[in-house]
C-alpha cells in the first residue's frame, strides 16, 4: 500500500487579489511592498506575489486570506510574521510590522502558510 503525504500541497486560499506594477523582477510567494518591489525588512506589505513576474508588468498580489510565503528562517505555527529585505517571511521581532500569522512550523526555504487579514 502506498503512503500518501497529505501536506504535499499546502492550502492556498487568497480572498482578495490586487494588482501592482512591478518595479523589479519578482519571485512568486514573496511579500510585496506598496511600491511594486519586495517589501523591505520590517515594513508593512501590500500582500504576497501570486506568481513570478518581470519588471514593468502588472503583478497579481494576494492581499487577504491564507497565503504562501517563502521562509527565510525558522518560524513556528502561531507566531507573527514579518518581511525580510528580500520579501521572505521571518518571525516578527522588535519594531517589525506584522504581515500575518504562521499556520505552519517551517525552516528556511520552505513555504509557510500565512493568515493575513486579522
Amino acid at each position: 500500500m502506498t503512503e500518501v503525504n497529505l501536506m504535499a500541497n499546502k492550502l492556498y486560499q487568497p480572498l482578495l487579489i490586487e494588482s501592482v506594477k512591478a518595479t523589479a523582477d519578482i519571485e512568486q510567494h514573496r511579500f510585496i511592498g506598496f511600491d511594486g518591489n519586495y517589501c523591505t525588512a520590517g515594513a508593512k506589505a501590500l500582500g504576497v506575489s501570486d506568481v513570478s513576474i518581470e519588471n514593468g508588468q502588472y503583478a497579481p498580489i494576494a492581499v487577504l486570506g491564507t497565503l504562501l510565503v517563502e521562509s527565510a528562517g525558522t518560524i513556528n505555527a502561531g507566531e507573527p510574521v514579518a518581511s525580510d529585505a528580500n520579501g521572505k517571511a521571518v518571525k516578527a521581532t522588535g519594531d517589525a510590522l506584522i504581515n500575518g500569522y504562521a499556520q505552519d512550523s517551517v525552516t528556511e526555504g520552505q513555504e509557510v502558510r500565512v493568515l493575513r487579514g486579522i
